[in-house]
């Protein structure tokens, strides 16, 4: 096993140079730098992380024009797919990653969009194996799950609107409370499900004996955590805004947040399994989100079906005539606004 782990070092340190003389000669002089940049960060040594200075050259390239931003992750993407060297393909997980926390916008925008032309999903690497040591096949579960783990991220930064656990998109918690208050019901709950998805994802990473220690998983397990925490200071937000709500909520909307409630307490007890996680676990959320999940619970219980019967009964007895006449407001009316922070208006 230890001739087999030198050799693979060996090829390794070839396959780098070739390809870094490869792109000296046929890449465009205006981009070369930046490819150069993108090969010496995603080295085939399994040991060593993206070196932070080409990183900062790839990250630099956002505040360049469209066209070289394009360049940039066409020729990221390019090599994650190319690649079977489990090392590579989490060298450039890692890269996309710090573009995503740490890219400027056009960067980011042309990392959510790619490819602009349709297509395949370049972060879609279900059937990714690199069979050669112990090592690195268990890095390939590692590689298979933060590509989907990035591909939610991905799809919850689209759904809130701006890019998660970014530090182009921090804003103030005041700020961000009076956002989620403006909401209708049916976006906040598809908000509070993407960021469950998200979680959900995290929950799932794995854990194998032979990756403990490992420079590039650790680097991996970091940026997580940071998303990780971010996500639930998002859920907290807006589990205290559907607290506001839940007198106000439809049958259907009580249901659906129940579902959601549930599926983020398995979350808990799965992260608290992962002894990673266990010392970043915030227990003011989850306790909201279980307090939540039981005032939902008791909503569905005690009023859910009384509500459904009353609207049912309503809806037969109501002639044409009156359905008109209730469109108009008449004194003593009320008016029900998206958040339950304001109280009923009476004409």
């Amino acid at each position: 096993m230890g001739r087999i782990t030198i050799l693979r070092d060996f090829i390794g340190i070839i396959k780098d140079k070739a390809s870094q003389s490869k792109a000296a000669l046929l890449s465009d002089p205006k981009t070369l730098s930046l490819h150069l940049a993108l090969l010496r960060a995603t080295t085939h040594d399994p040991f060593t992380p993206p070196d932070p200075r080409h990183l900062a050259t790839l990250l630099a390239s956002g505040h360049t024009s469209r066209a070289t931003v394009s360049t940039a992750i066409e020729v990221l993407m390019d090599r994650l797919q190319t690649t079977r060297d489990a090392s590579v393909a989490m060298k450039c997980l890692i890269t996309v990653h710090h573009i995503i926390k740490r890219g400027s916008f056009i960067l980011q925008d042309q990392l959510s969009v790619y490819p602009s032309n349709g297509g395949r999903n370049y972060l879609k690497l279900s059937n990714f194996r690199d069979n050669t040591t112990l090592l690195t096949w268990e890095l390939s579960y590692w590689v298979r799950w933060y590509a989907l783990y990035l591909e939610n991220l991905l799809q919850t930064s689209r759904v809130l609107g701006f890019f998660l656990s970014s530090a182009s998109s921090s804003v103030d918690k005041n700020e961000e409370e009076e956002k989620v208050s403006s909401l209708m019901n049916s976006q906040l709950l598809k908000e509070i499900n993407s960021l469950g998805n998200l979680i959900e994802q995290i929950s799932r990473m794995p854990n194998s004996l032979h990756t403990n220690g490992n420079i590039l998983v650790d680097e991996v397990l970091g940026m997580v955590c940071e998303d990780y925490l971010a996500s639930t200071n998002e859920v907290s937000i807006r589990v205290s805004e559907f607290k506001e709500r839940l007198s106000c909520l439809s049958v259907f909307e009580s249901v659906e947040l129940g579902f959601a409630s549930k599926r983020l307490e398995d979350c808990k007890e799965r992260l608290s399994a992962v002894g990673q996680m266990r010392n970043v676990l915030v227990e003011t959320v989850w306790g909201s989100i279980s307090e939540m999940k039981d005032q939902v619970g008791n909503d569905e219980l005690y009023g859910g079906e009384g509500r459904l019967m009353t609207m049912e009964s309503s809806k037969n007895k109501v002639s044409e005539s009156s359905r008109y006449g209730e469109r108009v407001l008449k004194l003593g009316d009320s008016v029900d606004f998206f958040s339950g922070r304001f109280s009923k208006l009476q004409y």
